[in-house]
């Protein structure tokens, strides 16, 4: 019941999400926000994912999850509410830094009760499932955000987005007395991040960020490139959607390739679909050419994430697993702010198209340095 739960938590909070990425991005547009505008915006999602996922992860070690997720939600539907009522730039920011606040909480928090609630044969695939509810949620979102778009409106959209946090919400009230209770403090000493880390954590560290920037970059500046080529909302969903269809696809094969390839060896071919797909955008001037490339991006890109996460699982001491994974997503959250800031000016100093295909060339310095690490070990 709590595994089956965290999932559902997983689907709706995580569908909120997706959907609030597409929606403050358009609407930032709509408004008349610049490139470097609607970067910040990107990168105001993830400011308190950067500064909190390693201290949430230290208390979902101690503290147990019902409290930190029931957190999660509310700050997630204020967020998607806020829009509706402020139809401008600065409250876009105001909600996506609330939005992020959310996200700094369940997410590591979700990450976590996968992992303790699973016997360690158990395991691999409950982590799989969890990677396909993400996938899955990928594909909803931005197709539920495109329609509620094309059809209420953006300031409408947004409200829409927010019943999915506000069902996560419901399901907590009623069914999170079935996660384990907080655990005493003598149980779990606080220790720096620097003292779970060896070397090969590090290079995982980087190589999970990496992974994280391709991903992302990727999902946040397909609609500005759509847009600009004149795709409707509905259309742009579609493609992002495809993404989702693609990674849904490889995820559910991800226990098998890991039984049967090294996991530095699928971060290799990882990183060569996200070069080959970063490389294909800019020749794409339609919605049917751009959504094929977002399937071939998503069949490689689709298993870096979750494969991250159980390569870092595994490398986690007991009692401090929520430690490790927020210390995951604090490198993650690094480059998910710095990112959209970073190609936003790029973008509006030399185009859409110079920021796809730099992106491009660090996605195969990458693929390099996983080749580098699997043949070092």
């Amino acid at each position: 019941m709590a595994i089956l739960l965290t999932l559902a938590l997983s689907f709706f909070l995580f569908v909120s999400a997706s959907a609030a990425r597409v929606i403050f991005t358009l609407f930032a547009l709509q408004i008349g926000a610049s490139a470097t505008e609607v970067g910040v915006l990107g990168g105001l999602l993830f400011v308190f994912p950067l500064l909190l996922s390693w201290p949430v992860g230290a208390l979902a070690d101690r503290l147990g999850a019902r409290g930190l997720l029931l957190f999660a939600a509310l700050c997630s539907t204020i967020s998607l509410v806020l829009p509706y009522f402020f139809n401008a730039l600065p409250a876009l920011y105001v909600a996506a830094l609330l939005n992020g606040l959310a996200l700094a909480f369940y997410h590591v928090t979700l990450q976590n009760n996968i992992g303790t609630l699973s016997k360690a044969e158990q395991r691999a695939r409950n982590f799989s499932n969890f990677s396909l509810t993400g996938a899955l949620t990928s594909f909803v979102g931005p197709l539920l955000a495109g329609f509620a778009i094309d059809r209420l409106g953006h300031a409408a959209a947004s409200v829409v987005a927010a019943v999915p946090s506000l069902i996560a919400l419901v399901l907590l009230l009623i069914w999170g007395g079935v996660f384990p209770p907080s655990r005493p403090p003598s149980v779990h000493k606080e220790t720096s991040p620097r003292a779970l880390l060896d070397r090969n954590v590090w290079r995982m560290l980087i190589l999970s960020a990496l992974v994280q920037l391709g991903y992302d970059l990727y999902q946040f500046y397909i609609p500005v490139y759509a847009h600009a080529i004149g795709l409707s909302a509905s259309a742009i969903g579609a493609v992002l959607a495809t993404l989702a269809v693609a990674a849904f696809i490889v995820r559910l094969f991800l226990p098998y390739l890991l039984r049967r390839v090294a996991g530095e060896t699928l971060l290799a071919w990882v990183f060569l679909f996200g070069t080959t797909g970063y490389a294909l955008v800019p020749l794409s001037g339609s919605a049917l050419t751009l959504g094929a490339v977002s399937f071939l991006f998503g069949i490689g890109m689709g298993i870096g994430i979750p494969l991250t996460v159980i390569l870092m699982y595994a490398q986690s001491s007991a009692g401090r697993s929520g430690q490790t994974l927020g210390l995951r997503l604090t490198a993650n959250n690094l480059v998910r702010v710095t990112g959209p800031v970073i190609f936003g000016a790029v973008g509006s100093a030399l185009g859409l198209p110079a920021v796809f295909w730099i992106i491009a060339a660090i996605m195969t310095a990458a693929g390099a340095l996983s080749g580098a690490r699997r043949r070092n070990a």
